[in-house]
């Protein structure tokens, strides 16, 4: 069974890159432009959610902060993905498992989503 991302990006040109990206790695993608989605969560069940800080209506960090707290989501990986200053604080601040700073190399993307796919994450 293949592992399932959810992506959550404000940017559609973002979305399609990373979509095809993990698809071409093997990987079930669904991508969202917004958190709409994350009240489906049951009915897709992710392995890892990768979740834009900059979105419409909320934002990302208050996303992860919900996610976090909730006895039934805590479990599931969230990776923030955002250009903002000081990603690396936010994602601590909101419990985020990991973080990618914007722009990003796609190496490092791909490395930081297998890690926390594969629980080799420090």
């Amino acid at each position: 069974m293949k592992k399932k991302i959810l992506i959550i990006d404000d940017d559609q040109d973002i979305l399609d890159i990373t979509n095809f990206l993990f698809e071409q790695k093997g990987y079930e993608v669904i991508a969202s432009l917004n958190t709409d989605i994350l009240s489906e969560l049951f009915q897709i069940t992710p392995d890892v959610i990768l979740l834009d800080d900059w979105l419409d209506g909320t934002s990302g960090h208050e996303a992860c902060k919900i996610l976090k707290a909730a006895e039934a989501t805590k479990h599931i990986p969230v990776i923030m993905f955002s250009a903002v200053m000081q990603i690396e604080k936010v994602a601590e601040d909101c419990l985020a498992d990991g973080f990618v700073k914007k722009p990003f190399d796609i190496d490092t993307l791909v490395e930081v989503i297998e890690r926390h796919l594969t629980g080799t994450y420090k």
